[in-house]
């Protein structure tokens, strides 16, 4: 992947010089802070660049969406962040939000109405697959199309959101050999990061969730597990750790597929 810098523009800088971008690019506190995640970020940054898109990040604006706070079940915590987001969001005029976490796109597109937060929210898989069918994004293939990839379904994507094909149609276009888990789509396992559970010690039982759904991601026989989500990552890429499968089985996000199928 090519190593050149990246230029990445910001909200309050862009509207300094009286400019406006068409999409407010929503990073994420895995984005954000998360090593593994920021290269996420770079990759889609990439494609952005590549196809000439209009957009800025908030920089040292942005916070958290309040979405951990929601699931953990302090509300007070939510609604004070939500609302913060919402008053500089109207600052800035954001009309189109795109995001590369499905908590982040779950919330801003479905709970944030409720508070007077009402935008265009676009998961980044919908916004490549679009790119794609319209032509701006031409896939090599040769990189992958002889690499098994295996994709988990975010909850907040699937059963969240029925964002189940697109992902789908966008891998398909990478590899030849695309292969399911035996629990797929709207019956996919989670990762057992969900529900604040990524912040808290795992509960009594016989097995923690993401070791059973690294389970069956290696059942595949799967060279890649593709993600679309932080949580997934971080809970898959600790299950490959724990099998001593790391070096053998690549766990890499959607968007860093489409980059290095793009030479990025």
């Amino acid at each position: 992947m090519n190593s050149h810098k990246l230029v990445v523009p910001v909200m309050s800088e862009l509207f300094a010089r009286g400019e406006k971008p068409e999409y407010l690019f929503w990073v994420g506190c895995a984005g954000a802070y998360d090593d593994r995640y920021k290269k996420v970020v770079r990759a889609f940054v990439k494609i952005l660049d590549f196809i000439d898109v209009s957009y800025a990040v908030l920089g040292k604006e942005e916070s958290c969406t309040g979405d951990p706070a929601r699931r953990a079940g302090n509300e007070m915590l939510y609604q004070m962040q939500a609302l913060r987001n919402i008053e500089l969001f109207r600052s800035y005029d954001v009309k189109k939000i795109l995001t590369i976490c499905p908590h982040c796109y779950n919330i801003l597109k479905n709970e944030y109405p409720d508070l007077g937060g009402d935008y265009e929210v676009i998961n980044y898989i919908l916004f490549i697959n679009t790119a794609i069918h319209e032509g701006k994004l031409k896939i090599d293939s040769s990189i992958f199309s002889n690499i098994t990839i295996t994709y988990h379904d975010p909850c907040y994507l699937g059963r969240g959101n029925g964002i189940y094909d697109q992902p789908r149609s966008v891998l398909k276009k990478m590899t030849h050999h695309l292969v399911e888990m035996k629990r797929n789509k709207s019956f996919a396992l989670c990762c057992g990061g969900g529900g604040g559970q990524m912040f808290k010690e795992a509960e009594k039982g016989e097995k923690e969730v993401y070791m059973e759904r690294t389970e069956e991601t290696l059942e595949t026989g799967a060279d890649v597990i593709a993600t679309a989500c932080p949580f997934c990552m971080t809970m898959l890429t600790d299950g490959l750790k724990y099998k001593n499968k790391i070096n053998t089985v690549k766990n890499l996000d959607i968007a860093e597929i489409i980059a290095l199928s793009l030479n990025l």
